[in-house]
């Protein structure tokens, strides 16, 4: 592939993206092509180091873990969260990735070996990441809209789990969005990046699809366990946040 054209036409969206965000006056019109820009150097620095990591083990699970890392901190920055509330959060994307992950190679449905483990891992993890940092905006912009509702359970002597369920629920519901209308419309509406990826790699196309399946399956878990985790620790809040979250 020759790399001019490709930098040509990434600084020309990105200058499109600007130009929209900065036309409309959304906050920090910046950030769309300064995240091209990151993504373009992390992608460059991820192809150098996976030549040397993706076929050992140790390696790839080093590098997994620094995903979670970096995902737990991506969450807490967005979430305006402590840091003392770091550990839960890569917690809950440790959790949420580790089961369907380890049902996807335990029932043999794909080979274990470290570049296939990195791939399937690397897509849950960020899609907990997703999941984590939507279900918590709408969480807490859920307690506050609806504070007379929760006081007044409160009042009536629910507990504070009891009196937030619906707050709760709308905001996992909500998280569960993206990719449940994602894996509902693929194929009709989306070709999935590791569907394309995989035919691109020059595997068959019925092999590409089933791998892709096993994704979308993945994922839909991982956002389950995530909502499910999240609504456990943080649905039963004594007194409502105002703009933000906190561990009960």
């Amino acid at each position: 592939m020759n790399v001019l054209p490709v930098v040509v036409a990434v600084a020309v969206l990105a200058a499109v993206a600007f130009g929209i965000v900065w036309g409309l006056r959304l906050e920090k019109p910046y950030l769309q092509p300064i995240a091209i820009l990151r993504a373009v150097l992390q992608l460059a620095i991820l192809t150098i180091i996976l030549l040397g990591v993706i076929s050992n083990g140790w390696w790839v699970a080093l590098f997994l873990l620094v995903m979670v890392g970096a995902a737990t901190w991506v969450v807490i920055r967005r979430l305006r969260l402590r840091l003392l509330d770091a550990s839960l959060i890569a917690g809950i994307i440790a959790i949420a990735t580790a089961v369907p992950v380890t049902i996807i190679f335990l029932t043999g449905a794909v080979e274990f070996s470290p570049r296939y483990v990195l791939a399937v891992g690397g897509i849950v993890v960020g899609n907990a990441m997703t999941v984590c940092t939507l279900m918590g905006r709408s969480l807490a912009a859920g307690f506050i809209s609806d504070r007379d509702e929760i006081e007044g359970w409160l009042a009536l002597g629910a507990t504070p789990r009891k009196a937030s369920i619906r707050s709760v629920r709308v905001a996992a519901s909500t998280a569960l969005i993206p990719t449940t209308d994602q894996t509902r419309t693929t194929g009709i509406v989306t070709l999935p990046g590791a569907f394309v990826g995989a035919i691109f790699a020059g595997a068959q196309v019925d092999v590409a699809a089933e791998f892709q399946i096993l994704v979308l399956a993945a994922i839909l878990v991982t956002g389950a366990i995530t909502v499910a985790l999240l609504s456990w620790k943080f649905g039963a809040p004594k007194v409502i946040p105002i703009g933000t979250l906190r561990v009960p």
